[in-house]
């Protein structure tokens, strides 16, 4: 008889591979999830769409939560814009930060470069529907792995 044999995941490993080179970004805003995705597409030239493949499902008391996820992957190169909704039906996403609307995660070596980083920011930032943008340490957030997909 063949021997049975375990594997065990190694769910930090994943967490960390998966936040490997980005940065993250707070937003609170008085626009919808599709409204704010026209914004930023008409004020950087970026192209967010919603990603229904990836979109985040959660479940508490019985109950299904999701949580759309837009996604922008700029061409010819490796990186890949995230937009997360935050809020769902008076759940949060990232329960630590329930006064943020958005969370924008920004995958890619080239958000290393944080001039890079501040130019989109004050882009973002120069509209009078934006309240606050301000970058999230993701290495700080207890409930980081709710953003893997």
């Amino acid at each position: 008889m063949a021997k049975l044999q375990t594997f065990s995941l190694n769910v930090d490993e994943m967490i960390n591979d998966f936040f490997e080179g980005c940065r993250a970004y707070g937003i609170v805003t008085n626009f919808k999830n599709y409204k704010f995705c026209w914004y930023i597409n008409k004020m950087l030239g970026y192209d967010f769409r919603l990603n229904t493949d990836i979109e985040i499902i959660t479940s508490k008391k019985n109950r299904q939560y999701f949580f759309p996820v837009y996604q922008y992957n700029i061409q010819n190169s490796a990186v890949t814009h995230y937009l997360y909704d935050n809020s769902f039906d008076g759940e949060y996403l990232i329960p630590e930060f329930k006064h943020i609307d958005f969370l924008w995660l920004m995958k890619g070596e080239y958000y290393i470069d944080e001039e890079a980083c501040n130019e989109i920011i004050e882009i973002v930032r120069s509209t009078k529907e934006v309240q606050m943008i301000s970058e999230i340490d993701v290495d700080k957030l207890s409930s980081k792995a709710h953003l893997i997909f």
